[in-house]
């Protein structure tokens, strides 16, 4: 792995895709990575389903046009029965989940896969599309696949927001 910041720098949000599969064994480590994402007391309610069958991707790709042919798509949820709440009733389950995606799309990319965090949809239609159960709550989709020849960064990928205006010391 090239050190974090690096990483995590020259990572962008991947729209343009080549035909090549992911091999079995990186997308297990994709899938290992949101496992052992930190979550809320450790109670683990990031739940993943992989879509990667025809008629997955099909009814995906007929949903939302933002998954540009990517040829896996992870549908992520929490479990609401399952996530922590803190005292004021905050539900940790959609941190816990986004952690979950990020360090899943960072461990993508060191294995040279593209990936694209996806939130462009009807969350209920999503629901009722792959009729998740009541306590699932959908978070995102990210398409994985190898990024195309043509892929590149959108121009804001570059622009950050200084560390004056972000940090603030108390």
């Amino acid at each position: 792995m090239k050190d974090f910041l690096t990483l995590a720098s020259e990572r962008y949000s991947v729209r343009k895709y080549d035909t090549r599969e992911i091999e079995d064994e990186k997308l297990e480590k994709i899938l290992k990575a949101g496992q052992i994402a930190p979550s809320a007391n450790n109670y683990q309610p990031q739940r993943v389903f992989v879509i990667k069958s025809e008629e997955g991707l099909e009814k995906i790709r007929a949903f939302t046009p933002y998954c540009f042919e990517a040829p896996v798509i992870l549908l992520i949820c929490y479990d609401k029965d399952v996530s922590w709440k803190a005292i004021d009733g905050h539900d940790s389950g959609i941190v816990d989940a986004s952690i979950a995606i990020t360090q899943m799309m960072l461990e993508a990319w060191d294995l040279g896969i593209g990936s694209l965090w996806v939130r462009g949809y009807d969350k209920i239609k999503l629901d009722e599309l792959f009729d998740l159960p009541e306590n699932l709550v959908s978070v995102a989709l990210l398409p994985l696949g190898y990024p195309s020849d043509e892929s590149k960064p959108v121009g804001l990928h570059f622009k950050n927001v200084s560390l004056d205006e972000m940090v603030s010391y108390l």
